[in-house]
């Protein structure tokens, strides 16, 4: 989940090319930096740089396993667009099904587990936008910012697409 302006990722390379872990060759005015594959540290920077995508994929297991299924999940915000640091919130969107309580002690229960799980598994706090489908056909009326951004960035987790959750076309949904 790393991200950064050229003038702080420039040091980073520069920290790399003196360890041995990034060769780095001139291109005209510029630099290509690549990957020393010899390394012995290589296989331990591509597991990292894999993280976001365990992530998701630990999310949709996750949601698989639940004895309630949300009627949608996704991943948005910082984390979805690949930009967020130690500090960020992993923001999820859930939309609980019609036919299941807000209180329903499963429901609650596996909500709280999964905002546990996303902080062991990754340090960061889960920040859960969990609604209705009846309150979903609410918010598509009044059109708040967190549906723009979820437009723009959501990545699907269970159920159909977040494009489909938008636009009204969640089975069951008011």
């Amino acid at each position: 989940m790393a991200g950064g302006s050229p003038a702080g990722v420039r040091p980073v390379l520069e920290r790399f090319v003196a360890q041995g872990l990034v060769d780095r060759e001139k291109a005209g005015n510029a630099f290509v930096y690549r990957l020393n594959r010899d390394h012995l540290a290589t296989h331990a920077v591509e597991e990292l740089t894999a993280l976001r995508s365990a992530l998701i994929e630990r999310l949709r297991e996750e949601f698989r396993s639940w004895k309630i299924a949300p009627a949608h999940a996704s991943l948005f915000g910082s984390t979805a667009r690949g930009d967020g640091d130690e500090t960020s919130d992993i923001d999820l969107f859930v939309v609980r099904p019609v036919e299941v309580e807000e209180d329903d002690p499963t429901w609650r229960g596996q909500l709280d587990g999964l905002a546990e799980g996303v902080r062991r598994w990754t340090g960061n706090h889960a920040g859960i936008a969990e609604l209705s489908t009846e309150q979903l056909a609410s918010l598509r009326k009044r059109r708040p910012p967190i549906l723009k951004e979820l437009d723009a960035d959501a990545i699907t987790l269970s159920g159909p697409n977040a494009g489909a959750v938008l636009r009204g076309e969640i089975h069951g949904a008011a």
